[in-house]
């Protein structure tokens, strides 16, 4: 039988970052420290897809969504996720806590977790964003919780110059 070789891989992607390419998932411990791995990993991510005019925001949405997730969860891990869409950031957290089937439990967690992103809810609307919490549409089930900050809204709330033109 003949062999045949190929190099790997066969064409590297030498794409430049740019917002509409900005699409990361991480997966990280559920300690204390993980919104802090979660804001720098943000930082670097954002500067290196030219959106630094939304970066405060960001940061303080994503570390919120992080440390929620993780003092809630039952795992040992918390899933995080960046997409820019539609001229917007959306941040995803996915977390292993279970919906619960007592109807007061259920609230009573669900006023827990709201409490707890009362500043991304602060955030969120300066920015003319969104934000929420649902269930997981994941296999494993668990909560997702999110935060959209459209760009140019948090750009001018924040202070930033805004999107800057491609050249």
């Amino acid at each position: 039988m003949p062999v045949t070789l190929s190099a790997c891989p066969a064409h590297a992607d030498r794409t430049a970052p740019t917002p509409e390419n900005l699409t990361y998932s991480l997966t990280l411990p559920s300690t204390l420290t993980s919104p802090a791995m979660a804001r720098a990993a943000t930082r670097t991510l954002l500067a290196a897809h030219g959106l630094r005019d939304i970066l405060d925001a960001a940061l303080q949405a994503i570390a919120e969504l992080t440390a929620t997730a993780c003092q809630i969860t039952a795992s040992s891990e918390v899933y995080v996720s960046l997409r820019y869409r539609e001229d917007a950031l959306r941040l995803i957290t996915y977390d292993s806590h279970p919906r619960h089937t007592n109807a007061r439990v259920a609230a009573a967690c669900e006023a827990r977790r709201r409490a707890a992103l009362r500043l991304l809810a602060c955030v969120t609307r300066t920015c003319g964003g969104d934000w929420g919490f649902g269930p997981a549409r994941e296999p494993g089930g668990g909560t997702r919780m999110w935060a959209t900050l459209p760009r140019t809204s948090t750009a001018s709330a924040y202070g930033g110059p805004g999107p800057v033109s491609p050249r």
